[in-house]
């Protein structure tokens, strides 16, 4: 390695012969594509010929430091690639969202419902939101009020009947 660091092209040559196969594995490990681990491997050799001065035997193994480029190289490679898959896998799934049109139409949809309700008597108006807005039952209605569950199922089925005709105009 420090001929490598000193500028010895054949010191790199022969460092390439030793390693290259061991760093290729790697490579092509991380991405899974042969042109990938091709071009990552090449990028690890000229990253040594610029920083094999940066090496320090202290620290580890020539091979473990090259397996460490490699290694890096290669998930940076990956990182780079990953916006464009999920972006083409985003392409794949289906949109069950509502389009513009039909979200306009709903919004205008609940204010003629809005309007038709208002233009009810007050007490219709009020069973029907409790009724089918609120969730409460005709007997929970018949009760609160104090009338007979007929009465009540009369109200409401009379002012749904006025609501259809005011929808429908």
């Amino acid at each position: 390695m420090h001929d490598v660091a000193s500028g010895d092209r054949s010191a790199l040559s022969k460092l390439y012969q030793l390693t290259s196969g061991r760093l290729y594995g790697i490579c092509l490990r991380v991405l899974r594509s042969e042109a990938e681990a091709q071009d990552a491997l090449q990028d690890v050799y000229v990253t040594v010929w610029r920083k094999a001065d940066r090496f320090d035997p202290a620290r580890a193994s020539a091979m473990t430091w090259l397996s460490i480029l490699a290694r890096n190289r290669a998930i940076d490679m990956l990182r780079k690639r990953r916006p464009a898959e999920m972006l083409d896998a985003a392409a794949d799934v289906p949109d069950d969202s509502r389009s513009a049109l039909e979200i306009v139409e709903a919004q205008q949809d609940g204010e003629r419902l809005a309007h038709c309700l208002e233009e009810l008597d007050e007490r219709a108006g009020t069973m029907i939101r409790c009724a089918f807005l609120d969730g409460a039952t005709y007997p929970e209605l018949a009760e609160r009020e104090g009338v007979p569950l007929g009465t009540m199922k009369s109200w409401i089925r009379r002012g749904l009947q006025r609501l259809k005709g005011c929808l429908e105009r």
